[in-house]
């Protein structure tokens, strides 16, 4: 493996292992945080900032935070979507965007981000691992069994059921929630199957998404790693480049 203390990119390197993996779903890239970052979208932890800082994890981003009082739980995300929705795609997204263009049916994003930034880019079957943090769900299941659209709640903070009551939430992944089945193993299965696995902007410390840079590994792909720090999952790669998604997925893909 490279020396991830090395702050020159072994871009040469790196870039002599994508012919190798132009063949159908043979290049996948998991994108993280750092990757969305970019276009000024806050983490997690950064978005608990000003009003937010005073609030644990677990009251923000969690069923039992959401009933304890829904509509700070609702106007925390509200706060967030407003972020989501003023950011741009940045130079890493669209590169993305670009490859994906110019070779049809070799890409698969797999991205632990909530927002749209991949699909506004132009990657319109990113599999999503935590949710979509624009879309609305319901919950808990209508007592009836009608199936009724979120969108028809009567409006309010956060709105809820005009029938039967229940609330709207968020439709991300929260904490002590399951990933969603069908996208994970979508996920597990790209992985395997591909030749290459670039994991992006991600601290490798979210399970269990961080493990699928192990799992491509142990499948026989190779594994590159694009942080501007140390992750935990480093000793999972074949490479690891020192530098951001916006800088480094440009220069990268636009080799081939």
């Amino acid at each position: 493996m490279q020396d991830p203390m090395n702050t020159k990119p072994d871009l040469t390197g790196v870039a002599a292992l994508l012919p190798g993996a132009l063949r159908p779903r043979g290049l996948v890239v998991l994108t993280g945080a750092g990757m969305s970052a970019e276009s000024g979208i806050a983490t997690f932890r950064d978005a608990q900032s000003g009003l937010w800082a005073r609030f644990d994890p677990m009251q923000l981003a969690s069923e039992e935070g959401f009933r304890e009082d829904p509509q700070r739980v609702w106007d925390w995300y509200a706060e967030r979507r407003e972020g989501v929705r003023r950011a741009e795609p940045n130079a890493g997204h669209v590169a993305l965007a670009d490859f994906d263009r110019r070779h049809p049916g070799v890409l698969t994003v797999v991205t632990q981000n909530v927002d749209d930034l991949h699909q506004r880019a132009g990657v319109a079957e990113t599999i999503r691992l935590h949710g979509d943090i624009l879309r609305d769900k319901w919950l808990e299941p209508c007592p009836r069994g009608l199936g009724c659209d979120p969108a028809t709640a009567v409006p309010g903070r956060p709105p809820r059921c005009a029938d039967c009551g229940h609330l709207v939430r968020p439709g991300v992944v929260w904490f002590g929630e399951a990933l969603p089945p069908q996208a994970f193993a979508l996920a597990e299965e790209a992985v395997r199957r591909c030749r290459l696995l670039l994991v992006v902007g991600t601290s490798g410390a979210v399970w269990p998404a961080a493990g699928l840079a192990a799992l491509a590994r142990r499948a026989g792909a190779m594994v590159v790693i694009i942080n501007p720090a140390d992750s935990e999952i480093d000793a999972d790669a074949n490479h690891v480049l020192r530098g951001t998604a916006a800088t480094l997925l440009p220069a990268l893909l636009g080799a081939i």
